[in-house]
């Protein structure tokens, strides 16, 4: 096994002036000699060497000339003695927002290799700040507190919104990652007509075409495993205005269920805003939009007439769901879902033609 590398973060400081001091000792030149060569006052060199003054581009060139050590040197050690004393000190700072950090989810994100374990409380809130790509706590807040107001009224984010950020920000990194066109709501609807005709096969196998698909049309589809407190099945928002991102999370783990999703998500990314983050939760938002987009994704899946007919007829056996679900081109388990939601089949019956999806380790 490779040896992990670790950053190089030493526990001591040391400052330009230590081996400027050290130079001189080592020619035999005072501090006086060096200031009187420089032209600069001799208490100058002393706070130099003492770290109690900066080496400036100026200082830097004149060292140069005098000690034959290139003036990007004494600017690179000045700089970095700099960065190095700022980052320790907000360190200290960073320590006193651990209790903003510890109601993360953050020993799953570990769990999950987002980041290392840390070494201690400064530490987490530095890997959750560079997780959420954010400079600081206020600039969280800013960032992701106040995705609320785009929420519509999610029990989850009223609960844990930490967790629901969380699992919204691991749903964007994984966005980032997919090269979407600009997005073409005609390119689209003919993605889901595509994706209708996918369903009779196993999802594992459609997966990635789906993803591609999709992504042609300037949506981005991710699947994230939820996290706890939340009851998400996904997500729909726009990443910005040419590029939409579809995010869900397996929950039921059942194709039926993921299929029924993504067609919800899909009604928002075409029927609704593109300002508004809409999740598809247990208690969540029964709206007109919700109900709206559960229609959307219903018909899509399932013409009405032909629906209607099918329940008329009022045989719900395996046989006739089975061939009414291949007269339509689509997965048996899809038609046993809906007639389950609808209270027309009890959810005992007929789950052996529900596709069950599972989580790759």
């Amino acid at each position: 096994m490779a040896a992990k590398l670790l950053p190089y973060e030493p526990d001591y400081l040391t400052h330009p002036g230590e081996l400027l001091e050290e130079l001189l000792d080592a020619r035999g030149m005072t501090k006086a000699e060096l200031a009187e060569r420089c032209g600069r006052p001799t208490k100058t060199i002393s706070e130099i060497i003492h770290g109690k003054a900066a080496i400036t581009a100026e200082t830097a060139i004149q060292l140069a000339r005098v000690l034959g050590m290139a003036p990007e040197i004494w600017q690179n050690l000045e700089a970095n003695y700099r960065l190095r004393l700022t980052m320790r000190e907000e360190s200290k700072q960073l320590g006193g927002a651990s209790e903003w950090a510890k109601r993360f989810p953050w020993k799953i994100l570990v769990e999950r290799e987002v980041f290392d374990t840390p070494r201690d409380d400064a530490d987490l809130v530095k890997k959750l700040l560079a997780f959420f790509g954010v400079g600081t706590v206020a600039g969280w807040e800013a960032s992701f507190g106040q995705m609320r107001v785009a929420y519509r009224r999610s029990p989850a984010f009223e609960a844990a919104p930490e967790n629901v950020t969380a699992w919204i920000r691991l749903g964007e990194i994984c966005a980032a990652h997919i090269e979407c066109a600009r997005f073409d709501k005609t390119r689209f609807r003919e993605v889901l007509d595509e994706a209708r005709t996918m369903t009779a096969r196993s999802f594992p196998d459609v997966h990635q075409r789906l993803v591609t698909h999709c992504a042609e049309a300037g949506v981005a589809l991710v699947l994230v495993p939820e996290l706890p407190k939340l009851h998400m099945s996904g997500l729909a928002r726009w990443l910005h205005k040419d590029k939409a991102l579809i995010q869900l999370s397996l929950r039921y783990k059942t194709a039926d269920h993921l299929w029924f999703s993504f067609f919800h998500e899909a009604g928002h990314i075409l029927l609704h805003g593109k300002k508004t983050i809409f999740i598809d939760e247990n208690g969540g938002d029964r709206s007109e939009l919700e109900d709206e987009t559960n229609r959307f994704a219903g018909d899509q899946l399932i013409p009405p007439a032909e629906y209607r007919r099918f329940v008329a007829a009022g045989d719900f056996g395996r046989a006739a769901v089975v061939a009414f679900a291949k007269q339509q081109g689509i997965g048996a388990g899809i038609v046993v879902g809906r007639l389950q939601h609808e209270k027309l089949l009890p959810y005992s019956q007929l789950n052996e033609l529900k596709e069950k999806l599972v989580w790759a380790e």
